[in-house]
């Protein structure tokens, strides 16, 4: 009986480690690129070029 909750804490360890090591690092770097890309959009088409 104890082995079965053994293997679904090993199970929940590393979906737990996966979250937090590899997938939010991750899904941040995408989130910043993609304002960082939106305030170029905006920057380049919607405000047009600089006025000097």
């Amino acid at each position: 009986m104890e082995s079965s909750n053994n293997a679904v804490t090993g199970k929940q360890e590393r979906t737990t480690f996966l979250l937090l090591l590899v997938l939010f690092p991750v899904l941040s770097v995408m989130f910043i690129a993609a304002y960082g890309f939106a305030v170029w959009f905006w920057q380049m088409f919607v405000s047009g070029p600089p006025h000097v």
